[in-house]
């Protein structure tokens, strides 16, 4: 073969060279985009954008500092992320036995081992994130998040499986005024209401669940309740917890600010929120499996907080 032939040779084998790597760089990556879905996916991203930008929002309304804004979002952001890595990381066995297929986990596109060190990952930016914002702030959220984790650790199964998120929910809103200049209380009108929305999400959560719960072994609060009373108590029980929350978050800014009449535009927020609670519970009687409700018991949870933002410095008790 002469050296033409050769230097050909060469150049072909190096073109085709090039061109595997650059495929598999592309495979690469493909397979890092589809992972990042995953992940987003199995980090329940719904409820994680929505409990984080709800609580940005009350960071803004309070006049918080842009460090605090940041940082304090940063830390919910982190503390939600586990929250649902984690949840899918232990739940990865019950839902494989009950066909889960809108769990990455399920079908194949996420291993448990890689939603574990996700999960324990951005558990360790959330704890330096809040105790970033201070000692004491930072006490409460970790301790807002840990009581998330031990829901998804075995309290989900128990009689006390609406206390997780009763707990968590109240602790959120007194960790973000905690941050704000003093360091102030929230109100109690505030925490109550947090409590509430947490108790209604929870009920909304589980409903579509009943029956998939029940071949894996889980007997939560709901379940129990289901097995003693119906489970019209059950889709009945989740509107009125969520219409506790609106007249709390409603008539709460009213009593600490000694008025009589709540604002025009509290009273339509207020209705917008208490409309849909209902309708959430109509949801649910018409379609026991469907996820709709939970996805409204945010939306109710999120024109509480435009009811927080409209109440303005009342959030820090002022």
């Amino acid at each position: 073969m002469g050296a033409t032939d050769a230097g050909t040779t060469s150049s072909g084998d190096g073109r085709a060279a090039g061109a595997r790597a650059g495929a598999r760089l592309r495979a690469g990556a493909t397979g890092g985009l589809v992972a990042l879905a995953a992940l987003a996916r199995a980090s329940h991203a719904g409820p994680t954008a929505m409990v984080t930008a709800m609580s940005a929002a009350v960071l803004v309304a309070a006049s918080a500092p842009a460090v605090t804004v940041v940082v304090a979002t940063a830390a919910v952001l982190t503390g939600q992320l586990s929250v649902g890595w984690s949840n899918d990381w232990v739940d990865a066995r019950r839902d494989h036995a009950a066909g889960r297929v809108d769990k990455p986990v399920v079908v194949g596109a996420l291993e448990v081992g890689t939603l574990r060190t996700a999960a324990l990952g951005a558990l360790s930016v959330c704890v330096l994130a809040s105790v970033a914002t201070g000692l004491l702030p930072g006490l409460v959220h970790v301790a807002a998040v840990a009581s998330a984790w031990a829901y998804n650790l075995g309290l989900k199964a128990t009689a006390w499986s609406w206390a997780p998120y009763a707990v968590s929910f109240a602790l959120l809103p007194l960790f973000l005024v905690l941050t704000l200049p003093g360091a102030p209380l929230a109100p109690a009108w505030l925490v109550a209401g947090g409590g509430l929305l947490g108790v209604g999400a929870h009920v909304a959560n589980v409903l579509p669940d009943l029956d998939d719960d029940a071949r894996t072994g889980v007997d939560g609060a709901v379940h129990r309740l289901v097995r003693r009373r119906g489970r019209a108590a059950a889709l009945l029980l989740a509107p009125a917890v969520l219409l506790a929350a609106v007249v709390v978050m409603v008539t709460g800014p009213l009593i600490a600010g000694g008025a009589v009449t709540p604002a025009p535009a509290a009273l339509v927020v207020g209705g917008l929120a208490a409309v849909t609670a209902v309708v959430a519970g109509a949801l649910g009687l018409v379609a026991p499996r469907s996820r709709h409700p939970f996805t409204l018991s945010m939306v109710v949870a999120a024109l509480c907080v435009v009811l927080v933002v409209d109440a303005g410095r009342s959030v820090a008790g002022a």
